[in-house]
């Protein structure tokens, strides 16, 4: 029954997103920074963004909503996909990873190989490495 009435309440509703999450966390943060400090600053700042986050959770205007988070994701999209790009790397133990010299793209080849020579399937541009 309460179920069914949180989803009534919350049909139409944008609900939670990357940017709803990244300001519970910055809300969390900074309330642990006030509680261990005492800074009033911080926990001002904190309930300014729990409010922000609830707001954008209720609110009916979901292009604006999309619109707020896609700007966060354009911002730590490098970042995101750098650190997946290294988190790959370090768990394949069967490959090796090089960057095109002549392009940047990122290429893998097997381990174990000795000398070989690397073909970017971006611009061709061929290159001798040691796998």
């Amino acid at each position: 029954m309460i179920r069914n009435a949180l989803q009534r309440f919350m049909y139409g509703r944008y609900g939670n997103d990357q940017l709803n999450s990244c300001m519970m966390v910055g809300y969390l943060l900074l309330l642990l920074v006030s509680l261990l400090t005492g800074s009033e600053l911080a926990y001002s700042l904190s309930v300014v963004l729990a409010v922000l986050a609830l707001f954008r959770a209720l609110s009916r205007n979901h292009a604006a909503r999309r619109r707020e988070n896609m700007k966060l994701r354009r911002l730590t999209g490098p970042a995101v996909r750098r650190v997946r790009l290294w988190s790959t790397i370090l768990r394949d133990k069967e490959h090796r990873y090089f960057k095109c010299p002549s392009c940047g793209q990122h290429l893998r080849v097997p381990r174990g190989k000795g000398h070989i020579t690397v073909t970017c399937r971006g611009c061709g541009t061929k290159f001798d490495e040691k796998s």
